[in-house]
């Protein structure tokens, strides 16, 4: 005979330890339940081809297009964002940049909108702090926003939700072909195929990945500018008050799925072995090599290193810049600021590709020469072009013309509307 008690069951095994561990004054992670909403009966995943007509595409939710995505909603245009990732934001979350610089230049903020906004509401959120950009800084990082990047990205789709955006995440286009009012664009995810008709398409890929595939021009050096692995060792990372370390990755190239993982694997090779020199612990590291140059596209306008350091005032200017000539190399980086009371400014033309049309780009993309890439590249500029090409594509799309023919009066006009600065007007 069996004096021995029967075990007891699964669930009260939990409950009896769960009460023990309680008792003993631990504590316990707490678990939450949230339901994911069930798919659309028309996008089920017996159908081969999920089919999308939309008035704006923008491909790539990082900093310019996220902003790109949201302002086109926000205008009245029915609007869908494909991501190959995982999240919005970029740089400024998947590259780990949450410091986005520079809103503000010379005592006055130069660049605002949906961009700042995001921005600002991070930073209230996470109880941060905002600088004063009344202050004119000794050196140009001084009035950088540190955000929390995990906020920074659940708070973008959030935006985009109420906008109205529709969001596809692990897709990418892989052809794109001109139709009677537009595009028809073929993206591809892991089981999932989609076919989207729209009006206008924004590429906010970083590398003008669609403009390629069109067959538009693109541009970019043989040397290019190093990536970025950002982590943190030794000490726990504090997300919205402090940057984290940072790795460079020289040769990193983000035109192609092999030369990203390249890129990534080589990082994390480095930073193991940092790990292992300094006998630290790695606290926090970034999923994704933050890269800093890639393609470029031959515009309607070219922005030189002239026309950036001089502060010109283009005639069809539609965001102002503002961050050091930041070339970095393989000998490190020494930034060449600004003279003072230079506010750079961005045209419309540098956005549309060179004889496209019902196609513009935005981001760390537009045609300029590399210098001044170097300083236009930074996430409030790309903010700034982001929601310039959300509204110029969105009224494209409504009068049935193309971004480069919408009258610029009525773009600043919108712009204005939603807390953009106009250039010469801030």
């Amino acid at each position: 005979m069996n004096d021995q008690p029967a075990p007891p069951d699964r669930r009260n095994f939990f409950q009896h330890a769960m009460l023990g561990t309680a008792g003993a004054g631990l504590a316990l992670a707490s678990s939450s339940h949230v339901t994911v909403a069930s798919e659309p009966k028309e996008q089920s995943t017996r159908d081969p081809v999920i089919a999308n007509r939309v008035d704006v595409l923008v491909v790539g939710g990082g900093t310019a297009g996220t902003i790109a995505a949201i302002q086109a909603g926000r205008a009245g245009a029915k609007t869908m964002l494909v991501e190959r990732g995982s999240q919005l934001g970029g740089t400024m979350t998947t590259g780990g940049v949450a410091f986005p610089g520079l809103f503000d230049a010379w005592g006055k903020q130069v660049i605002a909108g949906i961009g700042w906004e995001l921005v600002r509401e991070s930073v209230e959120l996470d109880g941060g702090e905002l600088p004063n950009f009344a202050k004119v800084p000794q050196r140009h990082w001084q009035n950088q926003v540190y955000t929390n990047q995990f906020l920074y990205a659940i708070l973008a789709e959030e935006k985009c939700h109420k906008a109205g955006v529709e969001l596809a995440y692990y897709e990418f286009p892989q052809a794109a072909t001109r139709v009677a009012d537009g595009w028809q664009v073929d993206c591809v995810g892991f089981g999932t195929q989609r076919r989207i008709l729209c009006k206008q398409i924004i590429d906010c890929t970083g590398g003008a990945e669609v403009v390629g595939m069109l067959g538009f021009d693109r541009l970019r050096e043989e040397v290019r500018q190093p990536g970025s692995m950002l982590f943190k060792i030794g000490e726990e990372h504090q997300p919205g008050r402090e940057q984290v370390h940072r790795l460079y990755v020289h040769g990193a190239d983000s035109s192609n799925s092999r030369t990203v993982t390249q890129a990534n694997l080589t990082g994390r090779r480095s930073v193991l072995a940092k790990v292992r020199a300094e006998k630290k612990r790695l606290m926090q590291l970034q999923p994704e090599t933050g890269f800093r140059e890639s393609y470029r596209i031959v515009g309607e306008t070219m922005v030189t290193v002239n026309d950036y350091t001089s502060g010109r005032l283009f005639d069809d200017a539609i965001s102002n810049a503002f961050y050091p000539v930041d070339l970095h190399t393989k000998t490190g980086v020494r930034p060449k600021p600004l003279k003072p009371g230079t506010v750079p400014t961005i045209p419309l033309g540098a956005l549309i590709p060179k004889g496209s049309r019902d196609l513009i780009v935005a981001g760390r993309c537009l045609c300029s020469d590399q210098l001044a890439n170097s300083g236009l590249r930074v996430q409030a500029s790309c903010m700034g072009m982001g929601q310039a090409a959300g509204v110029a594509a969105s009224l494209a799309a409504q009068t049935g013309t193309t971004p480069m023919e919408v009258p610029l009066a009525e773009i600043h006009k919108v712009l204005r509307e939603h807390g953009a600065i106009i250039p010469g007007k801030a």
